[in-house]
């Protein structure tokens, strides 16, 4: 009784109000954490908050979410729909894969690689900062569980790297996700290397758990890595070997998806070994 008398009453009660409105706001932020900002079916737009040029056709582009701690709520693995205008003012869908991860909170960044008569890169390569993306889902047939496969081997060519790098990332930034990566890398030019720097940076923080392999077409003159197109003996020296534990992943264009499938079913690996995306 004592010590309630000693008590501020009023103060008392403004104290538990304060808790009260900061445990709401607390829940409301983690309940809108964890659902993530998009929809299946519906599109969403995004501000353009931040666009970096990599190259002459390259370009990072950083959209905001809602607030500083929302999330996208991608799953590894999963890209989405972005809708845009093309040159002729018509409308096109495409899919891309964010190379931000939900632990990168208050925003999700796109890295685009704008073709000529591409009719996305239209829409990219005509956005500035303060316009909006229309953007839904999560997309895609890729589900990732932590200890599904021993090991990945990834055969990436240009931008298809985007889905590699974030499977790759995720995995690695989880303490408790002990899955190797072997990553085989193709473009034409060295100018043409999308994400070498965080790609590097992986190779360079996870020594015993990310290996990266780049293969060009068109090499400089200094050059230790693999020429040419992504041959048999390649994959036989940088991936995982077949076994029922191991999953290889593909994307690229299609005439290497299709290259790459004809020698991965030569070398041994079954269908249920491999994916694409």
């Amino acid at each position: 009784m004592a010590i309630l008398e000693t008590l501020d009453i009023p103060t008392v009660g403004v104290a538990v109000a304060v808790a009260a409105v900061l445990a709401v706001v607390a829940y409301r932020s983690f309940t809108s954490k964890s659902r993530g900002c998009l929809h299946p079916e519906e599109f969403k737009k995004f501000k353009l908050v931040k666009r970096t040029q990599l190259s002459h056709n390259v370009a990072e582009f950083r959209f905001a979410l809602p607030t500083p701690t929302s999330v996208l709520g991608l799953p590894i693995g999963k890209h989405i729909s972005c809708k845009g205008k093309d040159a002729t003012g018509a409308e096109v869908v495409k899919p891309y894969t964010p190379t931000t991860l939900d632990s990168d909170v208050g925003y999700f960044e796109l890295v685009i690689k704008m073709y000529p008569q591409g009719r996305m890169s239209h829409h990219f390569r005509e956005m500035r900062v303060g316009d909006y993306l229309s953007v839904k889902g999560p997309k895609g047939r890729f589900n990732y569980q932590v200890g599904q496969v021993r090991a990945f081997g990834m055969l990436a060519g240009g931008s298809g790297i985007t889905p590699m790098y974030q499977v790759a990332r995720a995995i690695l930034e989880n303490l408790e996700d002990k899955t190797k990566v072997h990553l085989i890398y193709a473009n034409v030019t060295f100018e043409d290397i999308l994400l070498k720097e965080e790609l590097n940076g992986l190779a360079s923080s996870y020594p015993d758990s990310f290996k990266v392999y780049y293969v060009l077409n068109e090499p400089p003159e200094v050059w230790n890595g693999g020429v040419g197109f992504v041959s048999k003996e390649m994959i036989k020296a940088h991936c995982p070997p077949p076994a029922s534990d191991i999953q290889i992943l593909r994307c690229g264009p299609p005439p290497m998806n299709k290259a790459m499938a004809a020698i991965l079913d030569d070398l041994g690996y079954s269908s249920e070994m491999q994916f694409q995306f």
